[in-house]
């Protein structure tokens, strides 16, 4: 009997060094804040946080529930709440847990001003350049920082920092509007500043000023959605992978799957793949989505089921039960994947459900 795999997904360290590596060297003047949120990206936030090199600076995450995991987990590097905090109790978790923190709506704003802290906190005043998601008006700008300097609240080191919206174009006007405007709003202000998520550490320079924000690109993701050759080359830090566990010979005509949406054109071998949506595979993953199999691809064919999908091996199939077949990672990039499943890159990662089994190396 064959050594079969259920899904299984590997985490490359070495990877993950490398890739804060590229960002560092696209950005060498910038400290890093390595973003780690949706449980690192689908990777698993305690087991990133514990691989990252010297060169992360601080951790970024979304919620205080993800910075009190971490601090639980013996994290001590620098925290920053990128959403802020959302309630009292959450402000309360800021100073018991030593988080920097964001402030992006006037309610946060307010509440931050009004507390009665037992220390001050340090504080990223996030102003809205056009993304028009969150971040405090460019109108209403000054009297934020002022307000917060002023503060005893507040500690002296603000950080102003902004979000694009298309940094994934190189040569976008929305991002270089969105720059001019960041640049016009921190004239003469002596603080630190912040701008850059992944393609904008690719794609624009001059918006690395003091910290940089990665998140994809860690994770061995292009972030460009255009001139994708400016990227670094980077590395995927997670390689889905499963074992083949059957083999068929069908004939031209035969269909493949629920609701028989795949018919052989020619007498052909069908692999079982012991992956599924229930892996966190795409369930809509079109016929035709490419499946790596002992160095060469291979379309995948039929439905997506729960546990299982179904490959066309080729007529000419020397592949046997129990080869591992790559889902993606290593030798095939997930954006490939997530395009034939008319998503992005960042879903199939997070998606990634309990039941696959992690291999750290």
């Amino acid at each position: 009997m064959a050594n079969i795999v259920t899904a299984t997904v590997t985490i490359d360290a070495s990877a993950l060094a490398h890739n804060i590596a590229q960002v560092k060297q696209c950005a060498p003047h910038s400290k890093i804040v390595t973003v780690l949120k949706a449980n690192g990206y689908g990777h698993g936030i305690e087991r990133i946080a514990k691989m990252l090199p010297e060169q992360a600076d601080m951790i970024g995450v979304a919620r205080a529930c993800e910075a009190i995991q971490l601090r639980e987990a013996g994290i001590k590097q620098p925290i920053l709440l990128m959403e802020g905090f959302f309630t009292e109790q959450d402000l309360a978790h800021v100073v018991t847990y030593d988080l920097h923190t964001a402030i992006s709506t006037p309610e946060q704003l307010e509440m931050l001003l009004s507390a009665n802290l037992s220390q001050a906190i340090n504080v990223w005043l996030k102003v809205d350049t056009g993304m028009h998601r969150l971040g405090i008006d460019a109108t209403n700008f000054d009297a934020a920082f002022t307000q917060l300097q002023q503060s005893n609240n507040v500690a002296d080191d603000i950080v102003v920092m902004t979000h694009f919206a298309s940094a994934d174009i190189a040569s976008g006007a929305s991002a270089q509007a969105q720059l001019q405007q960041f640049e016009h709003l921190v004239e003469g202000k002596q603080t630190a500043l912040s701008l850059a998520n992944s393609a904008a550490v690719v794609a624009w320079p001059q918006a690395h000023q003091d910290w940089v924000r990665p998140g994809v690109m860690l994770y061995g993701v292009n972030p460009m959605t255009t001139e994708k050759s400016l990227s670094p080359t980077l590395r995927p830090v997670m390689t889905l992978q499963a074992s083949l566990i059957s083999k068929r010979l069908i004939s031209a005509g035969e269909t493949v799957g629920y609701g028989d949406t795949w018919t052989a054109k020619q007498d052909t071998y069908i692999g079982v793949v012991a992956v599924g949506y229930g892996d966190g595979y795409p369930r809509h993953a079109e016929s035709g989505t490419p499946v790596l199999i002992n160095d060469r691809i291979v379309p995948l064919v039929g439905r997506v089921s729960m546990d299982m999908i179904t490959i066309d091996l080729g007529p000419d199939s020397s592949d046997n039960v129990g080869d591992i077949v790559t889902l993606w990672g290593n030798g095939l990039p997930i954006e490939d994947v997530a395009e034939c499943a008319s998503t992005i890159a960042y879903e199939l990662l997070c998606n990634i459900a309990s039941r696959v089994k992690v291999i750290e190396r």
